[in-house]
């Protein structure tokens, strides 16, 4: 059984006293693929550390995360386009609007992730969306750029039916992690009419643990709960739901 960890911060300093037990869990735990989002510049280094320690399982994203978009956020988008020039990665992620923690860069917020879609495209690369507080924004922008190049996946999906299914509609897979195992996290309520094809797994560690660790720190091995939630949710062995949705990561990120 192999299961794919589709957005994991491995690299985060949260790791740093255990990086090593912590990856063989996961490992022990059958996952064997992790792909790693960019938030900005400073995470790097440590994302190539990263990389050069565990060859075969880790995939590397490039982009700049909105939250990071602040007034330098074109020096930031250059170094994204250079590293983007110099070297492969598996997408350009994690981009996307976010105005739950600043309203106030809006505006550049939209104008980077425009920008990193465009390169994604030229690139022939798939977008790990970042979206919080707001759907709105995210779709307005996705609409315009909308084509047949356009691809990813809408991490941490936390939307309702609707917008799951307008999400989808922009050729994004769902990154369904910890949150469908919270008892208030309501995406567990209409989950089932959504096409297992149309998933993968994810954690976001160190953030967002599932049920039983919810505030604790998460990490990969975590994902074998959300994995067991998914069994009750479709009615398909562990096994089936870990190879379907490897499959789904396979389609989006071409390996």
């Amino acid at each position: 059984m192999t299961i794919t960890d589709t957005h994991t911060h491995l690299y985060s300093s949260q790791f740093d006293e255990d990086r090593e037990v912590m990856m063989k869990r996961a490992l022990d735990a059958g996952v064997s693929r992790f792909f790693i989002p960019a938030i900005d510049s400073s995470y790097t280094e440590a994302m190539l550390d990263l990389e050069k320690n565990y060859p075969k399982n880790v995939f590397l994203m490039m982009g700049l995360h909105p939250t990071s978009v602040k007034e330098n956020y074109k020096e930031e988008l250059t170094q994204v386009k250079q590293w983007l020039d110099k070297r492969k990665f598996y997408a350009v992620g994690e981009i996307g609007i976010d105005l739950y923690w600043d309203t106030s860069f809006l505006q550049q917020q939209q104008d980077a992730f425009k920008t990193q879609i465009e390169w994604a495209k030229e690139n022939e690369l798939p977008i790990v969306i970042h979206c919080r507080d707001a759907f709105n924004e995210v779709f307005e922008v996705l609409e315009e750029v909308n084509d047949n190049k356009l691809h990813g996946i809408f991490h941490c999906f936390t939307g309702d039916l609707s917008q799951a299914k307008k999400a989808i509609s922009y050729k994004m897979k769902l990154g369904i992690g910890g949150v469908l195992t919270f008892k208030n996290g309501k995406i567990d309520q209409f989950l089932n009419e959504i096409a297992l094809q149309d998933i993968v797994l994810e954690t976001d560690a160190p953030y967002l643990a599932p049920t039983p660790y919810r505030g604790k720190r998460n990490e990969s091995s975590y994902i074998v709960n959300v994995l067991d939630k998914l069994v009750s949710i479709y009615n398909l062995t562990p096994e089936e739901i870990a190879n379907i949705t490897t499959q789904n990561s396979k389609d989006v990120f071409s390996i």
